[in-house]
């Protein structure tokens, strides 16, 4: 086996055909005596998020379908934890849930050609948060200051990782621009 890849319901396999057949792989996979451990290493992590005007660019749009004014939107969201099934779409996207059932939007119907670095958006049962300014179409709520993927940590550039439990912690303004220093 050469590398896993997870995903939020599946698990891609890599391996070199040299070594195995798919057959014989399949076969050594399907034996395997799934356990419980409890000693894999569970990580809390919290992230400050703002949620200033400037950062909650879809909190309108989020109140209308929603049908909630902006503080109940936002206490739901900052008052459980989410986890973290995978990351993937761009480098150390963390894709979390599992969102509050009443929270759950589609994404935009036309995407942005541009989603600033550190956005936090939320569609259907996901939240994420945006490691690199990209196009996208989730519903952004604000914007962590903290650095998600940082490439210059060459052994683990991701500070979220698939198992990861995330605790988003509500901040002002003035409290993102003093981290950002």
């Amino acid at each position: 086996i050469t590398n896993l890849t997870p995903s939020y319901n599946k698990l891609i396999i890599s391996y070199d055909l040299n070594i195995h057949s798919f057959l014989s792989l399949k076969k050594k996979i399907e034996n395997i005596e799934i356990k419980e451990n409890n000693k894999l290493e569970k990580n809390l992590i919290e992230i400050p998020v703002c949620c200033d005007n400037n950062f909650a660019l879809d909190i309108k749009r989020v109140e209308n379908k929603l049908k909630l004014k902006s503080e109940i939107i936002l206490e739901k969201f900052f008052s459980k934890n989410y986890f973290c099934y995978m990351t993937g779409f761009v480098a150390g996207m963390p894709f979390l849930g599992d969102l509050n059932q009443e929270m759950r939007l589609k994404r935009l119907e036309t995407p942005r050609v541009k989603v600033p670095k550190g956005s936090v958006g939320i569609t259907e049962q996901f939240c994420n948060i945006y490691t690199f300014e990209t196009p996208g179409g989730w519903n952004i709520l604000g914007n962590t200051p903290q650095n998600i993927f940082d490439t210059s940590n060459q052994s683990n550039p991701n500070l979220v990782n698939p198992g990861d439990t995330i605790k988003f912690c509500r901040i002002t303004l003035d409290q993102y621009n003093e981290i950002k220093r």
